[in-house]
């Protein structure tokens, strides 16, 4: 459930508008009775991605693709 405030009171109680918001309470902003802005905590960004950081540490076996026949067998037999 969301919370409406209008633009003056959100001025006038930003604090604990700010407050309610971080336990998790959605507050809407509105500027003549419309919604105007959604009031949302701060989230650090992530830092990108950095592919091949991982490259020579981890170890694909050369049958990595090759299933048993038994493990097949089990698969395509009803019980």
């Amino acid at each position: 459930m969301s919370t409406k405030v209008n633009m003056h009171e959100a001025k006038t109680h930003l604090s604990e508008l700010g407050e309610r918001v971080w336990r998790g309470e959605r507050i809407v902003i509105a500027k003549a009775g419309k919604p105007y802005l959604d009031l949302l905590p701060h989230k650090p960004r992530r830092k990108p991605r950095r592919p091949g950081r991982l490259k020579g540490k981890i170890h694909i076996s050369p049958d990595f693709e090759v299933t048993p026949e038994s493990v097949l067998a089990d698969f395509e037999n009803d019980p």
